[in-house]
């Protein structure tokens, strides 16, 4: 079984929501990691890029697979790290520590459309 970072949310795609106030950092959970393998290649928008709920914002590649990175909730990128896309591996050893991008929320009531940690545990027992 996966880690499951307690405290987050999550969508159904994989990609983890950690809020702040009206901003969020959003990533990939320890579950996508391990099922896409080694990862080799992260591209990720630039800062400015509005994208809404559900949107492809990215795309991770691995040895195995390219799968494409989708917003859990709207907003826009106020950050992007570019440290990740320079060694985009630490997504594999540090998933929960290695946000992709940190966003201005654009409404905030979308957050409860996700999973939580307990909800998002359950979905990957199917």
């Amino acid at each position: 079984m996966s880690k499951i970072e307690p405290g987050l949310f999550y969508t159904h795609d994989d990609e983890w929501l950690r809020v702040e106030s009206d901003e969020a950092l959003v990533g990939i959970s320890d579950h996508a990691q391990d099922a896409l393998s080694d990862i080799v290649y992260l591209e990720l928008p630039n800062v400015g890029d509005s994208f809404a709920q559900g949107e492809a914002f990215g795309v991770v590649e691995s040895v195995k697979a390219a799968a494409d990175l989708f917003m859990p909730v709207a907003g826009e990128v106020i950050a992007v790290n570019d440290a990740l896309v320079d060694s985009p591996e630490q997504l594999n050893s540090a998933p929960y520590a290695s946000w992709l991008i940190r966003i201005k929320l654009s409404d905030p009531n979308e957050v409860g459309t996700l999973m939580d940690a307990v909800a998002y545990a359950a979905h990957h027992e199917d």
